[in-house]
């Protein structure tokens, strides 16, 4: 076949062949640098994850503590409410917030004018033996009578 009567596009896919063949030396680079790569991707994933675990178990016992106190509150509230508000809110609440239990929550009325309750635990580990305390306070004045 003459030049003549051979096509260009055949032309130019023979000379793109022939430069996409020599210049092959890098084939098999994207498998190598995943690998090297993944172990990076794992680690962050996980520990974005064990962040949302703490912050999640803080906030349910911040919210358990609050429930407790508005528990407490109230003109003449009987003297384990806030304790029992903030246990049925912690059995309720699911498991993100770990060995509540084992201290249980505290309210403590200060001087019939202030009640403050306390909830303790430890956050849900995703990752095995990383173990973050979770320790959460909320305040608030006692309704009472006043005199005008």
């Amino acid at each position: 076949m003459s030049r003549a009567t051979y096509p260009r596009w055949r032309r130019a896919v023979t000379a793109t062949r022939r430069r996409l063949a020599g210049g092959d030396r890098e084939r098999g680079a994207n498998p190598v640098e995943l690998a090297v790569m993944m172990p990076l991707i794992l680690v962050l994933l996980f520990a974005s994850v064990q962040v949302a675990a703490v912050f999640l178990a803080r906030s349910t016992a911040l919210n358990a503590a609050q429930s407790g106190v508005n528990a407490q509150r109230p003109y003449q509230a009987g003297n384990g409410a806030g304790v029992a508000s903030a246990t049925q809110f912690l059995q309720a609440a699911g498991g993100w917030l770990v060995g509540w239990d084992t201290t249980g929550p505290t309210c403590v009325i200060i001087d019939g004018v202030e009640v403050t309750c306390t909830v303790s635990g430890r956050s849900l580990s995703v990752v095995p033996g990383v173990d973050f305390a979770v320790n959460q306070t909320a305040h608030g004045t006692v309704e009472r009578l006043t005199q005008p």
